[in-house]
Parts: structure tokens; C-alpha cells; sequence
């Protein structure tokens, strides 16, 4: 009897080992079916936030860009006529000082362009390095994205670690390409299908996306098979599965935060505005219009009234009192002024 004890004893062992194994796989499974419906919803959120944001700034462009045409001419033609008025017309001292102020006023109120009189001939000396800086922040904008992700993984994962994830990345793609590979089929329609699947794993790939790998090898049914009764394989299982899974969980931080920066741009701000503004039946880019078309229509004026100076249509006493649409909103762009003043007076205290 006791003989049989120890041999049933000894017989009840591997079930229950390969028990524990099944419990752990179907956790890490549900884990896992989990994440890749986490990272494929948030990737489809990205995705439509970076497409509203492509789509909106081009709407904002072609419905702004007549007038923003406009006003850029109207702007030339202004510094055009005070450099002559202040270049060939003769006048006392004081009165080009005076009229200096009013150029000056113009354009710290924004109502043209800012064109310091003094910097006028500094500005050929200083365009190649003002084209300098302009093409490092352009490169540095195309490799923003990159640097960003260079530095997070920099600080949250060891170089081993990395290299742990572009492996098993690269192991999922070999896999798939030699099962899909399209040399590999000789009839022309599995050859077709096999290229466009082909074109799903390489873009997968090099964009690192191991959840789209493991999405196609789930929807064409390739993945690895396993014997539910070997401990070995259920163990080389759970331990694939478990570093799929801490792949993924990186995966989905990243997601996140690439999708958080672009909501930080003044791009994913405009986005954010204009859904708000929507929900109230407001239309942004209306208001948009209407605005830079009142400030054309301000510009315009400016433009004629100094052009009736420069025509001698007016007097001087007349010219340093402005014309009558400067002057109803010079309080306007005074307090404005004094707000931004303010607004970067804070930004600096807050530096400090």
C-alpha cells in the first residue's frame, strides 16, 4: 500500500506542474491581448490627432492665405514709402524724428512688420547667419522626434535592454518574411497577397512596431506551436510571451508620449481650439478671417494715408496725427503691448 502511495504521489507531480504553467500562460495571453488592443487603439488616436492637425492647417492656409498675401504687400509698400519719405523728402530734424516715431509705433504695435531704420543696412550683412540659424532649427525640428526617443530610452532602459527588444522585434519579422515572402509561392495571386502583406511586415518593422508583427501573425494564424503537455514548451512559451509583453508596455508609454507632444505643439493647440470652439457652433477659422481681414482693411488704410503724405496730399501737422482708423485702435494695441510686456516679465520671473 505504501508503495502505491509514493507511486500515485509521484504521478500527480507533472499535472499539476503543467497546471501552474496553463494558469501563468493564460494570464500573460490576457495580458497580452490586452496590450495589443491598448497600443492599436492609441495608435489609431495618434494617428487621427496628427491627421486633424495636417488637416486643419491646411484648410487655415488656403482660407487665410489670399489675405495673409495681401497684407505682406500692403506691409512692402509701407516700409517702401517711409524709406522714401525719409530718404529724398527734406524736412527739419525734429520733423523726421518725429516721423521716425510714428514708423517705430507702426510696427511695436504689429500693425507692419518690425524693420528697425538703423538695422535697414545690417540686414544683407546678417542674412547668411540668420539662414544659418534657420537651417539648424529646421533640422533640428525634422530630428525632434528622434532625439526625444534616443533620450527616452537612454533613461529608461540599459543598452541590453534594447538590444533585447530589436532582437525580438527582428526575430518576429524573419519569421514572418519567410513565411511570406513572396518568392516564396509560385502562383500569381498568393504571389500578390504575399507582396502586400510583405509591404505590412516591413513597414512594421522598421518602424519598430513589434504589436503590428504580432497583430499579423495573429490574423494569419502563423504564430509558434506549442505542445500543452510539455512543460518545456509551455515554459519557453510563458517566457517569449512575458518579454512580448514588456516590449509592448514600452511600446504604449511611448504612444503616449509621442501623442502627448503633439498636443504640446502650437499645431495640436490649434486642434484643441478649434474642437472646443466647434462644441459652442463656433467656426475658428471664420473668426480668423474676419480678423485678419479687419487688420487688412486698418493696413490699407495706413498704406493710402501715407501715400497721401508722400503725395504731399497732407500735411505734416495732419501725417504725425494719424489717420483716423490708427487712432481709434491705438488704445487697443497700447494695452495689448503692455499685456505682452507683462505676460514675458512673468515668463522670466518664473525662469528665474
Amino acid at each position: 500500500m505504501a508503495r502505491k502511495t509514493k507511486t500515485a504521489s509521484s504521478t500527480t507531480v507533472t499535472p499539476l506542474a503543467l497546471s501552474d504553467l496553463h494558469l501563468q500562460l493564460a494570464g500573460l495571453e490576457k495580458e497580452h491581448q490586452s496590450l495589443l488592443k491598448q497600443i492599436k487603439k492609441k495608435r489609431t488616436e495618434l494617428n487621427n490627432f496628427v491627421e486633424k492637425m495636417r488637416s486643419l492647417a491646411t484648410e487655415v492656409f488656403h482660407r487665410v492665405s489670399p489675405n495673409m498675401k495681401t497684407m505682406a504687400e500692403l506691409d512692402a509698400e509701407i516700409h517702401a514709402l517711409f524709406a522714401e519719405i525719409l530718404n529724398t523728402r527734406k524736412m527739419g530734424k525734429q520733423t523726421q524724428k518725429n516721423i521716425q516715431s510714428l514708423y517705430r509705433s507702426l510696427q511695436m504695435g504689429g500693425i507692419i512688420s518690425y524693420k528697425h531704420i538703423e538695422e535697414e543696412k545690417e540686414n544683407d550683412d546678417n542674412e547668411e547667419l540668420d539662414e544659418l540659424f534657420e537651417d539648424n532649427d529646421s533640422q533640428e525640428n525634422h530630428q525632434r522626434r528622434r532625439q526625444f526617443w534616443e533620450a527616452e530610452q537612454d533613461s529608461e532602459s540599459p543598452t541590453v535592454a534594447r538590444t533585447d527588444e530589436s532582437r525580438k522585434i527582428r526575430q518576429t519579422f524573419l519569421r514572418l518574411a519567410e513565411i511570406f515572402h513572396p518568392d516564396k509561392v509560385k502562383d500569381n495571386e498568393t504571389q500578390m497577397t504575399h507582396t502586400e502583406i510583405m509591404k505590412e511586415i516591413n513597414k512594421a518593422y522598421q518602424d519598430g512596431d513589434l504589436a503590428r508583427l504580432l497583430e499579423i501573425e495573429r490574423k494569419y494564424e502563423v504564430g509558434e506551436t506549442i505542445d500543452n503537455n510539455s512543460e518545456d514548451d509551455l515554459s519557453r512559451r510563458c517566457k517569449n510571451i512575458e518579454q512580448h509583453n514588456q516590449i509592448l508596455k514600452n511600446q504604449y508609454e511611448k504612444l503616449k508620449q509621442e501623442l502627448r507632444l503633439a498636443k504640446n505643439t502650437p499645431e495640436g493647440s490649434m486642434v484643441a481650439d478649434y474642437k472646443k470652439a466647434a462644441k459652442q457652433g463656433v467656426d475658428c477659422i471664420e473668426l480668423m478671417l474676419e480678423t485678419i481681414q479687419s487688420q487688412t482693411k486698418i493696413v490699407a488704410e495706413i498704406r493710402d494715408f501715407v501715400q497721401d503724405f508722400k503725395d504731399k496730399k497732407i500735411t505734416i501737422k495732419e501725417f504725425l496725427a494719424g489717420p483716423e482708423s490708427l487712432r481709434s485702435v491705438q488704445e487697443d494695441m497700447m494695452e495689448e503691448l503692455l499685456e505682452r510686456m507683462m505676460e514675458e516679465f512673468g515668463g522670466m520671473m518664473d525662469f528665474n
